[in-house]
């Protein structure tokens, strides 16, 4: 496997990272489902579906941090070497 993306993968994964994705992702995924989905919290129509969806909303935020933070590590790593 390509060296730069072993260490995109080790900093993807690395306990900082998914920190901070998570607190991104408890901030935003809420949010997010808020928008999307207010028609059906306010019904209570809290089906199988919407929760479902609801789980996909939070990887969102989780994924684009934490692929943003691995992003940085990974080209610091690079800049220092």
């Amino acid at each position: 496997m390509n060296d730069k993306l072993l260490v995109f993968i080790r900093n993807f994964f690395r306990p900082e990272t998914t920190r901070r994705a998570l607190r991104v992702a408890l901030i935003v995924g809420p949010i997010l489902i808020i928008i999307n989905h207010h028609d059906a919290i306010i019904e209570l129509k809290l089906s199988y579906l919407f929760f479902l969806k609801s789980v996909l909303t939070f990887l969102v935020p989780y994924s684009v941090s934490a692929y943003s933070s691995a992003r940085a590590y990974s080209e610091q790593g690079t800049k220092s070497q």
